[in-house]
């Protein structure tokens, strides 16, 4: 049974306790979670409020230069990709998985069975949000399957070490290869590294070009990419669902399970710069993940790409394998509290995932295999305006929680009028006698 976790919950439990109507009775197992039960912490998105735009930037890194436009936002799908349940903005959940864990902190978060590809419960899940560096599994993606060659030398310049946000560390006279550069990515958000694999591919704009046509083809249909790196700039978006798909094609990819899997990585240093007074030689260091899952020493960690932005917040998708069952996790806009600890939250979700029954769910992450990757169009799918997204954002975002409950609601309620005449008509008969 799925649940959709609104305001119109309420009315949906008073009329199963008075056990009236075609389904509206609960089962035995019944549990479905509400905010109460949740104790979710995370903001309220029951109304949709990021169905067409990210959150509001608090920087200025999305302004646009002089003589440019914002990029308009995506259209909205619908139906929403992955079933009907996942147009829901707020919490959806199968009640036979129980109560979603507490204390999430996130804004929009999924938990999925990375084989069968189920979505066993998600909050917003086609909201859209920055990626920051989460993005990079794209990019990543996208070289690898543009047949770059790992072996290949790569000479560093100073557009690359001098990126901007994290880096590697490469320097002038630095001998790299592309595999470095690719674990550097994945490993450490490497945005040195993101620069020399855009290069490869052709600059920037290229890659990007080549990024979006990738997400476009993997169904991921709430996802831009406006840099490679993640660096916030304008028109750059995401969704829960999306990096799921992304992040579950990659790992179809061996190279790339490979790399992400790995805690840490030698990289390699570079002498010291002639041009630079009293410098010296800067020797090559052992690198180590960013992934906490996977440098703590989780069990079963298969890997995970996390990120972090003033505008995106945190994030992160990653899989574990936990008692038996492969479970991805999804973070988005994940925000700081005194008491909060994301990777707590991150095994918490995990957990929930591992233990929820094989039958629980809510959607699916749609097909990710090489044939349907090499479609650009996607016909079948209803594509709605931004404009029409933007007059009705809960018409599509809340198919579950309005239409499907709306018409049992009714039919209850029907129900309990046909009930209270026929009392009436009783209590006539009675008094005649």
């Amino acid at each position: 049974m799925i649940v959709a976790v609104a305001r119109i919950s309420t009315v949906v439990a008073i009329v199963a306790v008075a056990g009236i109507g075609p389904g509206l009775v609960a089962s035995p197992a019944w549990a479905a979670p509400t905010q109460a039960q949740s104790q979710d912490t995370s903001p309220d998105t029951d109304h949709c409020p990021h169905r067409i735009s990210p959150p509001a930037a608090v920087d200025e890194s999305e302004v646009v230069a002089p003589g440019s436009t914002t990029p308009a936002p995506l259209p909205v799908h619908n139906p929403p990709v992955g079933g009907e349940a996942l147009g829901g903005c707020g919490v959806v959940a199968d009640s036979s998985a129980g109560r979603v864990p507490e204390r999430l902190t996130s804004a929009a978060w999924l938990v999925a069975d990375l084989d069968s590809g189920a979505v066993i419960a998600a909050k917003d899940p086609h909201g859209r949000y920055r990626p920051a560096s989460t993005i990079k599994i794209l990019l990543a993606l996208t070289a690898l399957r543009s047949g770059i060659s790992l072996d290949k030398p790569v000479t560093a310049t100073a557009d690359d070490w001098s990126a901007e946000g994290d880096s590697c560390g490469m320097g002038p006279g630095g001998k790299y290869t592309m595999r470095d550069m690719m674990i550097g990515l994945l490993m450490v958000s490497g945005n040195d590294c993101a620069h020399v694999i855009a290069r490869d591919l052709g600059g920037v704009d290229a890659t990007l070009t080549k990024m979006n046509q990738l997400a476009h083809s993997l169904q991921a249909y709430d996802t831009r990419a406006s840099t490679p790196s993640g660096l916030d700039s304008a028109g750059m978006s995401t969704s829960p669902y999306d990096l799921a798909v992304i992040f579950r094609a990659a790992m179809q990819n061996s190279t790339f399970r490979e790399i992400i899997a790995m805690p840490n990585h030698p990289f390699p240093g570079y002498p010291k710069r002639p041009d630079v007074p009293g410098d010296v030689d800067h020797p090559g260091y052992l690198m180590q993940t960013s992934n906490h899952l996977l440098l703590d020493g989780d069990p079963g960690v298969l890997g995970g790409k996390t990120g972090y932005t003033d505008d995106a917040q945190k994030t992160f998708v990653g899989a574990v394998k936990k008692d038996g069952r492969t479970v991805l996790v999804v973070q988005m806009y994940g925000l700081s509290t005194a008491d909060d600890n994301y990777w707590d939250q991150a095994r918490s979700l995990v957990a929930y995932g591992a233990h929820a029954p094989r039958e629980a769910k809510v959607g699916e992450l749609v097909s990710t295999s090489d044939d349907h990757a090499t479609t650009s169009d996607d016909a079948h799918v209803a594509v709605a305006t931004t404009e029409a997204a933007a007059s009705t954002p809960q018409g599509a975002a809340h198919q579950e929680s309005t239409s499907g409950w709306s018409v049992r609601i009714l039919v209850g309620l029907v129900g309990l009028l046909a009930a209270l005449l026929l009392l009436l008509l009783a209590l006539r008969l009675i008094r005649r006698r």
